[in-house]
């Protein structure tokens, strides 16, 4: 499946990305030379729904074509196939950001090209990993970390404030990278924001010119740091919708507004149409369903029981189905 190149076409500075599987005509792994070293690896259009990541790095590549990059880059131009018809998963496709080491799945066509790439990349030493993605829902801009040491750290500060650490889902490319650098994962907001769009590409120009990553501890003023306390999703025999469309279980329809906000104890979470049995899984880290300590069942309301902080709620039906409804978080200490 994977393409290596170390060279540009050039129409791939200008097209959309519906295009490119037919200007690459498959997942392409790029190494190009710049006057710093080592590389910064950098990984977009993981899933065909999140172009902004493909969209920064056409900027930035825009910005140096008449010269070398201030530092070398490796570049891997994931899901072409999605890309060309929208969709986070193409139709017979696994996640792509599910199929890195230490994936649930190994023996999948994905998981084989992801294994190819983390060799490849990491036969020399790397400067810093960083994996670019959409929200479907409402959210702040924020970085995810898998590590807590210092570079890492500081590598999600130098994007936002907010940052995440995170264990689960297995087989993330941050994950799979932090074995062998400080790696992130850049979460820009919505498709078709000019601010993530402009935000990621002064991140990747920053991380291009940067000489090292500090090793010195992260002040406590300069990040919010949030670990997942359970991924939330909806049972797969549970007929769902939002608010004007009425199911069995009919979420609110504000639901992603409150992406690293709070949620109330007492407050609803959906409406319940013959439904006596929580809908809703929420698996910890280590396999506990603590659904029972996050929600409850009163009449035909389903509340919230204590008091959270979501984060990448969205009201992508399709999305929930294929991911999660929502991550619980709860905050932590940088060290």
């Amino acid at each position: 499946m994977l393409k290596l190149r170390n060279d540009i076409p050039g129409k791939l500075l200008s097209c959309a990305p519906a295009e490119v599987e037919g200007l690459l005509g498959g997942p392409t792994l790029f190494r190009l030379e710049g006057r710093q070293s080592p590389p910064l690896f950098v990984t977009a259009l993981q899933h065909g729904n999140e172009p902004t990541g493909f969209q920064a790095v056409q900027a930035i590549l825009r910005k140096y074509s008449g010269g070398p990059l201030p530092r070398s880059l490796w570049l891997f131009i994931a899901n072409v196939a999605g890309a060309t018809t929208g969709e986070r998963i193409a139709r017979g496709q696994s996640d792509y950001n599910r199929a890195w080491p230490g994936t649930a799945t190994p023996d999948t066509a994905e998981a084989a090209m992801m294994r190819e790439v983390i060799a490849t990349v990491t036969a020399s030493p790397l400067f810093a990993s960083v994996d670019l993605h959409n929200n479907t829902g409402s959210n702040p801009h924020y970085a995810g970390i898998n590590r807590l040491a210092p570079p890492f750290l500081h590598l999600a500060a130098l994007f936002a404030r907010t940052a995440i650490y995170f264990r689960q889902p297995a087989g993330t490319q941050s994950m799979a990278m932090a074995e062998h650098c400080p790696a992130v994962t850049l979460e820009c907001g919505k498709a078709g924001e000019a601010a993530g769009l402009a935000h990621a590409t002064e991140f990747l120009d920053a991380c291009l010119h940067m000489h090292e990553l500090p090793g010195h501890p992260m002040a406590k003023r300069d990040i919010i740091l949030l670990k997942t306390r359970a991924v939330v999703k909806v049972k797969p025999d549970v007929a769902f919708g939002f608010e004007g469309r009425d199911e069995a279980v009919t979420f609110r329809s504000d639901l992603d507004h409150h992406n690293f906000g709070c949620l109330k104890k007492g407050e609803l979470l959906a409406t319940l149409d013959g439904v006596t049995a929580l809908p809703l899984t929420a698996h910890t880290d280590d396999g506990r369903d603590i659904a029972a300590e996050l929600f409850e069942i009163r009449g035909e309301k389903l509340l919230i029981c204590c008091d959270i902080i979501p984060s990448m709620a969205t009201l992508d039906i399709r999305i929930i189905g294929q991911d999660c409804l929502l991550y619980v978080m709860e905050e932590m200490e940088a060290a």
